[in-house]
């Protein structure tokens, strides 16, 4: 097992906060950890107090390992500096306060995407059994043994795999209206390498581009933005945030998309996602 000291990081608020690893990863009953596959190995990772540790089967080797849980839990975020950023009200900095330590999450851009596409109109538990079904029935199967440890886990399935399923067995699967987008994903994440590589463009022209995609709208393109490639000034706009936000700031009035956007840019400018984040889990809590 290997560990690091961290400071500002919650492994427990970052997990249960709605981030893809909720729908992919497995939580512990006593909220210290979590489990997730990462390539072809499984990776576990814990918190007690400011340490942080950390261990994979299936090959991982340290230096990798390490730089997959920073990567993961965007551990070179620099709080301080983010909290100065988005506190900049009451209600932020209640927010902040109560979840402090919660990070930004970044995953691999197919597995985020997927993880979006089948949130649209869901809620995480039926988010986290059709993706774990998925993983069941798609994801290819490793074994490690070792030092009298044995175990069987899934990877999480290849763009590949869910292209050359049918829309029929998605549904049975239970992603119900949602297998038609998850199959043209599949295909356009085949057919377009250049897909895993947005993050190098800049926010405005990788959302356009997202967007182009079967199943693909404002928020989910944002949401992909923000846990995918790690573009932090993305603002995912759901219903929940946006009753939030025209509640919070706008006195009830009702707000467009774009005036939210907007008003996101203005506020909380390259930080909006953390700000987002933020506010979701803190006005979905209270």
């Amino acid at each position: 097992m290997h560990s690091m000291r961290v400071a500002d990081f919650d492994l427990a608020h970052t997990v249960e906060s709605g981030q893809p690893l909720t729908f992919f990863g497995d939580e512990r009953g006593d909220r210290k950890g979590v489990a997730y596959t990462f390539g072809n190995s499984l990776v576990e990772v814990e918190q007690e107090g400011s340490t942080l540790s950390y261990r994979a089967y299936g090959g991982l080797g340290a230096a990798r390992l390490k730089a997959e849980v920073e990567s993961r839990f965007g551990l070179g975020d620099d709080m301080r500096r983010i909290y100065e950023g988005i506190g900049t009200d009451a209600f932020m900095r209640a927010a902040i306060r109560k979840y402090r330590g919660m990070r930004i999450t970044r995953n691999g851009p197919w597995e985020t995407a997927l993880c979006f596409v089948i949130s649209q109109f869901n809620n995480v538990k039926r988010i986290r059994g059709i993706v774990k079904r998925l993983i069941a029935v798609y994801g290819r199967e490793h074994s490690f043994s070792a030092g009298g440890v044995k175990l069987r886990f899934r990877s999480f399935p290849t763009a590949d795999a869910i292209a050359g399923s049918s829309v029929g067995d998605l549904m049975r699967h239970g992603a119900g209206f949602r297998a038609r987008y998850i199959k043209a994903l599949a295909r356009e994440w085949c057919e377009e390498p250049g897909l895993e590589e947005l993050g190098k463009r800049d926010y405005a022209e990788a959302k356009e581009e997202l967007m182009a995609l079967d199943g693909v709208g404002d928020k989910v393109a944002d949401c992909i933005l923000l846990f995918g490639y790690g573009k932090l000034e993305a603002f995912p706009i759901d219903t929940w945030i946006k009753r939030v936000v025209e509640s919070r700031y706008f006195g009830g009035r009702k707000q467009g998309i774009a005036a939210i956007h907007e008003f996101a840019w203005e506020r909380w400018g390259k930080y909006a996602g953390y700000a987002q984040q933020y506010l979701f889990h803190f006005a979905r809590n209270e």
